[in-house]
């Protein structure tokens, strides 16, 4: 579970969001159970469907016109320490503004330590475009975080 939260949380960049992917992916999971072939990576499984999940709140939300209340100037909640957060505070944030499909490819390469294959799984991509994205998302990283040390 802290695996599929940290990599929501990547993606969403925000903690009810990723608590919401997390649960619905856990939903998913339950009632398509009997899909899951027994044997195979039950984490990849479990990510592919968090994939799905992030894809399919993605789309909804670009129909729907979104407002925020802004309730007072009170301090703003840092998410909870992991380990790509250890590496720093400065990587954290270029991550975040590396484009989505790059963050995603290399949180689930560098962070969660998937394979190139069980990525192009998850994402439903040829392998190719992922060792695309993960290339093109770490030269993007780097220059981030340079640009930011200086």
């Amino acid at each position: 579970m802290r695996s599929l939260y940290g990599t929501a949380l990547r993606m969403t960049r925000n903690p009810s969001d990723a608590d919401d992917l997390v649960q619905e992916t856990f939903l998913r999971a339950f009632k398509g159970f009997d899909r899951y072939a027994a044997g195979t990576n039950i984490r990849a499984w479990l990510h592919t469907i968090l994939q799905r999940v992030r894809t399919d709140v993605f789309r909804r939300n670009q129909r729907t016109v979104k407002t925020t209340e802004l309730l007072g100037d009170g301090p703003a909640v840092a998410p909870p320490q992991d380990a790509l957060a250890r590496g720093g505070e400065d990587l954290e944030r270029a991550l975040a503004d590396v484009a989505e499909p790059f963050r995603t490819a290399i949180v689930l390469r560098d962070v969660e330590d998937f394979t190139y294959q069980e990525i192009a799984s998850m994402l439903d991509v040829p392998i190719g475009t992922v060792m695309s994205r993960i290339h093109r998302g770490r030269a993007l990283l780097r220059e981030r975080v340079e640009a930011r040390a200086s």
